[in-house]
């Protein structure tokens, strides 16, 4: 019987793994509460933010002069900034890009990082000269390489979510080495290599599922991080282009008149601060969950 007939006869089929996966999701949630709630919060926003356009919302760009920096009412529920456009419309809309920006560095840099820092970990002469070019990528604060990036490239989203993906790209790859470092001299990994079986399949058969529990967690505080460091771009004029609405945009205009209304800063704030937090509170519900030490407590 040859390699791939057994691991047919070995592999459970995939409505089985779905299930069992579906499972124990649910019963992690049910016996974790903080990963219940970042999740529910997470799930709320995202609505919120995706579903704008369908709220009969005014639209986010649409200008009216003569409503210029009103008070919250029942027209506008967050009230209109220096432009009379409706603050409630372009807090949700903003809500979009933070959230994309987000959900695609963590997506681009864990997988990434996942491919590098497996090979990395297993090849040794790999890992000589890769490493010492993320150590070089990691001595430089990630706030400044992205800022520097889109100013070389321009300002739009997708250069943001580049910008953004290659400074996190290095942490990933450390973290995925190090679990490859801790597999590649185990038993299962010396037999499958004495059987004759592929190093591509050795690396993504038997090493890679065991490092997706931490990749996950990791991914968890990378899309945070992105989502804090679009606003920060944005704020400071180097992250999406100023007709785009984003949390960043809304507060870098509004600054001059917050005294006027303090509503233009304060009401993108909280929610950034809102998803920020139920980002990182899934993720350490998410850690507390995969981490088998940890399984014991709860």
């Amino acid at each position: 019987m040859t390699d791939r007939s057994h691991d047919r006869l070995q592999d459970p089929p995939l409505s089985a793994r779905l299930t069992e996966n579906a499972v124990a999701m649910a019963d992690a949630l049910r016996r974790n509460p903080t990963m219940l709630f970042g999740l529910v919060v997470l799930t709320v926003m995202a609505l919120l933010a995706f579903g704008a356009p369908y709220f009969g919302l005014p639209e986010p760009m649409r200008q009216s002069p003569i409503d210029r920096l009103q008070d919250p009412s029942a027209a506008h529920w967050f009230g209109t900034d220096m432009y009379g456009r409706d603050l409630l419309s372009r807090v949700l809309h903003g809500g979009q890009i933070s959230l994309v920006v987000g959900l695609s560095v963590a997506a681009m840099a864990t997988s990434v990082g996942l491919v590098i820092g497996l090979v990395a970990g297993f090849n040794r002469r790999v890992d000589a000269i890769v490493m010492r070019f993320m150590d070089a990528l990691m001595s430089i604060p990630s706030i400044l390489l992205a800022i520097a990036l889109v100013a070389l490239w321009g300002s739009s989203v997708q250069n943001v979510i580049i910008a953004l993906t290659i400074p996190e790209v290095p942490r990933v790859v450390r973290l995925v080495r190090s679990v490859v470092l801790m597999l590649r001299d185990q038993t299962f990994v010396q037999a499958a290599i004495a059987c004759g079986t592929s190093t591509t399949r050795i690396l993504f058969r038997h090493i890679m599922p065991n490092t997706i529990p931490p990749l996950i967690v990791q991914a968890t505080y990378i899309c945070a991080q992105a989502v804090i460091f679009e606003a920060y771009l944005s704020f400071v004029g180097a992250g999406t282009p100023p007709e785009i609405p984003s949390w960043g945009n809304i507060m870098a205009e509004g600054r001059m008149f917050f005294f006027q209304n303090f509503g233009i800063i304060m009401y993108p704030g909280i929610f950034l601060a809102i998803t920020v937090f139920a980002i990182n509170t899934f993720g350490d519900g998410l850690r507390d969950s995969l981490d088998p030490r940890m399984k014991r407590r709860i």
